[in-house]
């Protein structure tokens, strides 16, 4: 049955009109103020000194050396440093609190031993200049007791694979327990008795780094027993709170201050391991420090994508409906558990029986995390390749077979706040001409340049919940927005005012932002799961709304004094689940001589609510997709697999695309109003990522006809495929 989604919205005067970023020119002219650009009177530079080995035990560390060297001021190593790094490596992906503190057996410390990959940091260094700093790391001298290691998460689990923890390689949950993750919906061997066809496969995906333009650096500043941290953070509170469970001190006694950031796809989210490190090399020092990351401490020591192995077991009528959906997958955690290592994708298909078996598993490689989308990209990648696969052998158009399985309640349970999936793939469909360009018989092109397209939608969480905002208005009419966001490239300050400004009734020029600091700032969710807006922005209406109360009541402020509206709320959505749906279309042309694809038209359909600020949005479908693109087919952090060297760590080394490499991406809205968050929005950051992976794919078989079950999709596996 065709459903359709009334997307007609009433335009406000404010939102939904492009506006420029409240801070451009301090951000073109370079007058912003990043992390890396604090200079505190006394300050001295940090270094680290990471582990060559992906598994050792340290024997001893002698550090006299290195002290003895004139500047050197402070030394950290596991023997003085034992602070524990919560949000570092939590069972199960969980809150880190008191109560799981005391059950969790595998704790992250900031110096480990034994290490546990490439990169785990063994000592700290701070010196009255970065060279000296340079300097004494290489003066350190430690004696390992070299380990066995093991690279790949399904190796891991076998009898006789060395022992990343003394508990094993499967990673424990919250109760201590090593146990896969699990979802069962209907009973999977009644869905594959009742198939007349059943299909299997298995695909595999890469770590991929979240490779921010601005690398990790952080600034401690203690005054007497407070500890002020700059540092670029995607939420001022969460560091807040990390960090002040991490050193054992109240919150009031740590003050976080992100004014400008340079990118983080949830690689800054959280505390950081950098963050604890420089406040304790400040405590120790008694003087201002600063730490930096070389590029290849980036890549190495921060997480990225988990990679992951995916088997997929799928029963189907004649017809194409499906019947049953099994995944059993592995995910590569690395040395720690940062994230829980789920595998997404397979609650988007409408299907009666569902058993999905994840194993998180301890790898010696560099560390798994958040990164946009944290278990969809790979996940959707996973199954909407298996899904297309079906397709064709049932000889079914993509989008066909898509319009009869796609998901039309959430987990085939709870209703959608509202829906539109199937107009963003009609719309799409009709926009993208994919009759034309799609080819019934793939790689049936003449010649050895030929074309295909591919497929793939997405719905993605827009959830509501808790956040802050507070608004002082002031005898001369200039309203004051005091929230605690950070901007991690989305336009977050420049999104709050511009709602401030229409739930007040003024223009933007009238609001000014106060954000990005924890003594002046009221609690934000923080810039991840594509939150701030739904979440902090409906604070901000809410405050509004309060101010006007107030203005109401009382009439104007006058002389000195000011009227303050505050918000504190915390909706909620009961017997419903809010989502944002989108479709992607994507033309390929590869030469099959060379191995080369090239992305010849890419559009992207979104339902992601009322689009507050349509300049920041598209540009936000665009990098989502180019990410996409790039984990497709260029992304990888190799490793040799005879001593567990990480080998292509930085931008060149893992071909992180460029805007040489970029193709041009049409953005079509499909705007809609659920009633709930500001103003019906929804989220955009990482929902315009999560299918690009696989619709790239997708098209790389329909263009050659074979099909690419392991990322990346590199030149030399293109012409194995094609031998």
């Amino acid at each position: 049955m065709r459903q359709q989604q009334n997307t007609s919205i009433a335009p406000l005067k404010t939102v939904g009109h492009a506006t420029p970023r409240i801070d451009a020119i301090e951000r073109v002219t370079g007058k912003a103020t990043y992390t890396n650009d604090i200079r505190l009177p006394g300050m001295l530079y940090a270094r680290i000194l990471r582990s060559p080995h992906p598994h050792a035990r340290i024997r001893r560390i002698d550090v006299s050396k290195a002290l003895a060297l004139p500047g050197v001021k402070t030394i950290l190593t596991h023997e003085n440093c034992q602070v524990v790094w919560g949000a570092g490596g939590i069972s199960g992906g969980l809150q880190y609190n008191d109560d799981i503190k005391k059950i969790t057996k595998h704790r992250r410390y900031v110096f480990n031993n034994p290490v546990r990959f490439v990169g785990d940091p063994v000592a700290a260094v701070a010196a009255v200049n970065r060279h000296v700093a340079d300097e004494a790391l290489g003066l350190i001298q430690v004696d390992y007791e070299v380990l066995s290691f093991i690279l790949e998460p399904e190796e891991a689990l076998k009898p006789d694979a060395v022992k990343i923890w003394p508990e094993g390689n499967l990673s424990l949950n919250a109760q201590n327990q090593a146990q896969p993750m699990s979802t069962r919906r209907g009973n999977i061997e009644e869905g594959f008795r009742t198939s007349d066809l059943v299909f299997e496969d298995r695909y595999t995906t890469a770590f991929v780094h979240n490779a921010q333009m601005e690398p990790r650096s952080c600034v401690a500043n203690w005054d007497g027993d407070k500890l002020t941290l700059y540092t670029p953070t995607q939420g001022i509170s969460n560091c807040r709170s990390d960090t002040a469970r991490d050193l054992g001190i109240p919150p009031e006694k740590v003050q976080i201050i992100c004014q400008y950031m340079g990118g983080g796809f949830g690689n800054k989210n959280q505390n950081q391991d950098a963050d604890l490190i420089t406040a304790m090399l400040a405590k120790e020092a008694g003087a201002p420090v600063k730490l930096e990351f070389t590029r290849k401490d980036d890549f190495i020591g921060v997480h990225g994508r988990w990679p992951t192995v995916q088997y997929y077991k799928v029963g189907v009528s004649r017809d194409g409906v499906l019947k049953g959906i099994q995944l059993r997958g592995y995910s590569g955690m690395g040395g720690y558990r940062k994230n829980t290592g789920t595998i997404g994708g397979i609650d988007i298909y409408q299907c009666p029986h569902i058993d999905s078996v994840v194993y998180p598993v301890y790898t010696n490689k560099t560390v798994s995390g958040n990164f946009r989308g944290p278990e969809y990209p790979q996940g959707f990648y996973g199954i909407e390749s298996m899904m297309d696969d079906v397709a064709y052998k049932l000889k079914m158009d993509p989008v066909e077979f898509i319009l009869k399985n796609m998901t039309r309640k959430s987990r085939d349970e709870v209703p959608y706040t509202n829906y539109s999936l199937e107009e963003c793939i009609r719309r799409g469909a009709e926009t993208f001409e994919w009759k034309k360009r799609w080819r019934p018989q793939p790689g049936s092109d003449p010649g050895p340049v030929k074309r295909g397209a591919g497929v793939a939608f997405m719905a993605f969480r827009s959830a509501l919940g808790r956040s802050n905002a507070v608004i002082r208005l002031d005898a001369k009419g200039h309203y004051t927005v005091f929230v605690g966001v950070t901007d991690v490239g989305a336009g977050a300050k420049t999104t709050m005012a511009m709602i401030a400004a229409e739930a007040l009734g003024v223009p933007v020029s009238k609001i000014e932002v106060v954000w990005g600091d924890t003594d002046r700032c009221p609690y934000s969710v923080g810039e991840s799961g594509s939150r701030t807006t739904i979440q902090t922005g409906y604070a901000v209406v809410q405050a509004a709304e309060a101010l006007k109360r107030q203005i109401a009541e009382k009439g104007l402020p006058t002389g000195d004094n000011v009227l303050i509206g505050s918000a504190s709320p915390n909706p909620t959505l009961e017997g419903k689940v809010r989502a944002a749906f989108g479709a992607h279309f994507v033309e390929v042309q590869v030469d099959t001589e060379l191995g080369h694809v090239r992305v010849l038209k890419y559009l992207a359909v979104h339902d992601s609510g009322r689009i507050m600020n349509p300049l920041t949005a598209r540009s936000q479908i665009k990098g989502g997709a180019t990410m996409g693109i790039g984990m497709a087919l260029h992304e990888n952090l190799l490793y040799d697999r005879r001593n567990g060297q990480p080998l292509t760590a930085g931008f060149y080394g893992a071909r992180l695309m460029t805007h040489r490499d970029a193709p041009e991406i049409e953005v079509i809205f499909i705007e809609s109003d659920d009633g709930y968050g500001p103003y019906g929005a929804k989220s955009i950051g990482e929902s315009s990522k999560v299918p690009a992976v696989a619709a790239v794919a997708n098209a790389v078989f329909n263009a050659i006809g074979r099909r690419m079950k392991d990322l990346p999709i590199t030149r030399d596996k293109i012409l194995g495929a094609l031998a």
